[in-house]
């Protein structure tokens, strides 16, 4: 029997301008799991991650739910790790200041109390000599140190959810899984949630439980990550696995995604996947496919059942210029 969803968020439309970004999205995040959110470029992921925790841009028009409302509670029952370690923190306070500063945001301690909770946390996440490290400025840590001063600032009210925006963008294969593992680590010493906002599909094996895959700011798929890596059912989900190098083969082009997505206020009329998809029919071109539940999972797509397996060659040059 599947827990009790810890967050609910249903039909969450994001508009700018009348355009949407995010449209019709829907899904659940369950207690002490880690979900996935996982898409190219503009899919709309940081958008709806920002929802999560209203941080919004300004003029942003949403309509949908998310429930329960943790944004007004940022900080103490929803945070964010942030992408940039370097300017999420001040330049010109310590660091164990700005996580007592953090304490003393939500609850009611003294600086002493709030200063031996800081310490905590940064020995927590490996910072060698806490407390002398908690004296130090944000330039005098080295990147990898930093990125680690986020995540104990993020856990340090032990939030039911955490909300990490593409934290390994730009890290080595090395890097970033000693930061996932760092995140998967402080997710159940404090016991949340963590929703993790990633293009990068490797990102995900090993590190999450379920993933969402998005596409034109709408579902393409959601299921168990394992299963859903090892066997995709959505075509816009295939071509992305397809197109990760572990599928290269000495002497033959790595298999790729053709074309670009669309831009929002640009749709294809049907499934907006359609013009890049080797198996778009008719329909595809016509009718937007609602996600429904299938082979243990959500999938939005007309064709999911004609998808072969493995489905890596159907995204060849030559397959898909035939």
């Amino acid at each position: 029997m599947e827990p009790e969803a810890l967050l609910s968020v249903r039909a969450l439309r994001i508009a700018f301008d009348g355009v949407e970004a995010v449209r019709g999205l829907s899904f659940d995040v369950r207690p002490r799991e880690t979900l996935a959110v996982v898409g190219e470029s503009g899919a709309g992921k940081s958008l709806t991650a920002r929802a999560l925790l209203g941080m919004l841009p300004r003029g942003a028009a949403v309509s949908g739910t998310i429930s329960p409302d943790l944004s007004a509670h940022r900080g103490r029952r929803i945070s964010l790790v942030p992408q940039d370690a370097l300017s999420a923190l001040s330049p010109v306070h310590p660091v164990g200041d700005q996580l007592a500063a953090a304490v003393r945001s939500v609850a009611r301690v003294s600086r002493k109390e709030a200063r031996a909770r800081a310490v905590a946390a940064l020995d927590r996440v490996g910072i060698p000599d806490a407390a002398r490290r908690a004296r130090a400025y944000p330039h005098e840590y080295s990147g990898g140190m930093r990125q680690r001063a986020v995540i104990a600032m993020a856990t340090i009210n032990e939030p039911e959810v955490l909300v990490a925006d593409e934290p390994t963008t730009a890290l080595d294969e090395e890097r970033r899984d000693r930061v996932l593992r760092l995140l998967a680590e402080q997710r159940a010493a404090v016991g949340a949630a963590l929703v993790l906002v990633t293009h990068d599909m490797e990102a995900v094996r090993g590190h999450a439980d379920r993933m969402l895959v998005m596409y034109a700011g709408r579902l393409a798929e959601l299921g168990p990550v394992d299963e859903v890596l090892a066997r995709p059912r959505a075509p816009y989900t295939a071509g992305l696995l397809a197109s990760l190098p572990r599928h290269a083969s000495p002497g033959r082009r790595l298999p790729a995604l053709r074309g670009t997505p669309p831009a929002p206020g640009a749709l294809p009329p049907g499934c907006a996947f359609a013009p890049r998809c080797p198996l778009a029919a008719g329909v595809c071109h016509t009718a937007e496919p609602e996600p429904r539940p299938a082979a243990g999972r959500l999938i939005a797509c007309h064709r999911w059942e004609e998808l072969p397996h493995p489905a890596a060659e159907l995204f060849t040059e030559e397959r898909q210029s035939a």
